[in-house]
């Protein structure tokens, strides 16, 4: 397969629709599971809107005496927490629209992951089965099965480099680094553009709409229409540095 364009995100635990449309834009995305993992962040928790507001699922992972542990070697700490979790999807989206066709796939799929034991496994097996269900088909591979070496930057540039891409697609949030480190891709001939994405309003069991919870809630609010509705967020991509020349200016 040719490769001009990659992607590479965190595989974060069922991720918003930015997660998705960034991957969409990519001839490949690297699941980047070789780095550390971060306690109490995207990698093992995201957002459901509740009649409450925005709430957390949370996934337990042992940390004790794992410092600087990889995604990719994170153990979850009990698979106890995925039934409490399927009562809480349910009790949450029993009124949506798609929630009969999707809610049995959703328990299937992450009880089958979560029996791994690994987070990576767990939030691995989510991804594929949200990416499909949104009609999603980059392929992907793992970062930790490339066997490249490298900090930050020079990680992500060689990771691109490895594949053979010659264009690398960032989340916007990675820019600061990313300007600090752009000789590495500068050196490679690696050009590099960051995301623009507009989260999308769209139909949701409660009011107001509140922006940026799983996709899990678009899928299980606008089924078919997901796809659509995620790919209306986006935006030209920019290129590394660009909105902070304009602000600085």
């Amino acid at each position: 397969m040719s490769v001009t364009t990659v992607a590479i995100a965190q595989p974060t635990f069922l991720p918003w629709a930015g997660w998705f449309d960034l991957a969409d834009q990519a001839d490949l995305l690297i699941v980047l599971d070789d780095v550390a993992f971060s306690k109490q962040s995207w990698q093992q928790r995201n957002r459901i809107r509740t009649a409450e507001g925005l709430s957390y699922l949370t996934v337990p992972v042992r940390t004790s005496r794992r410092l600087g542990q990889r995604i990719a070697d994170t153990e979850l700490a009990s698979t106890a927490f995925v039934d409490k979790m399927i009562r809480t999807v349910g009790q949450t989206y029993t009124r949506a629209a798609y929630f009969p066709r999707y809610f049995p796939e959703f328990c299937a799929v992450i009880k089958e992951s979560a029996s791994s034991g690994k987070l990576a496994e767990l939030n691995s097996g989510l991804i594929d089965w949200l990416g499909k269900c949104l009609g999603l088909s980059t392929p992907h591979v793992r970062s930790s099965e490339l066997g490249v070496q490298g900090e930050r930057g020079a990680h992500v540039a060689m990771l691109c480099e490895k594949i053979g891409a010659s264009c690398y697609l960032s989340p916007a949030g990675a820019e600061d680094y990313l300007l600090e480190d752009r000789a590495e891709f500068d050196s490679r001939e690696i050009s590099v553009l960051l995301q623009v994405y507009d989260h999308p309003v769209y139909r949701q069991c409660f009011r107001p709409f509140l922006s940026h919870a799983s996709a899990l809630d678009l899928l299980l609010n606008e089924g078919d229409s997901s796809a659509e509705i995620l790919r209306s967020g986006r935006r030209p991509a920019r290129g590394l540095g660009s909105l902070k020349s304009i602000l600085e200016s």
